[in-house]
């Protein structure tokens, strides 16, 4: 199973975040399968690949909950419901 969650990166006390697609079994820093974006919460910032994104959750990739938070701000899951409808 595929999992979209967050790999720490950065130095210490300055963190920021890369969204991967990776698999379950893998651990935070693990060999992931794609970078999709990064998430930098000190300044705010957020960077998605959003047709990576929809690419893995048509075929049934997991969010984590801050993964699904940062793409629900970003409106992902609007654009997944447009592509869904345009299929059907």
């Amino acid at each position: 199973m595929v999992k979209l969650r967050l790999k720490r990166c950065g130095r210490k006390q300055r963190v920021i975040y890369r969204i991967v697609a990776i698999d379950v079994r893998s651990r935070r820093e693990g060999r992931d399968l794609r970078k999709v974006g990064f998430y930098d919460p000190i300044k705010n910032q957020t960077y998605l690949n959003v047709p990576a994104i929809l690419y893995f959750l048509e075929r049934g990739a997991q969010p984590t909950g801050t993964v699904h938070d940062i793409s629900k701000r970003a409106e992902v899951f609007k654009e997944l419901r447009v592509n869904q409808t345009k299929s059907n």
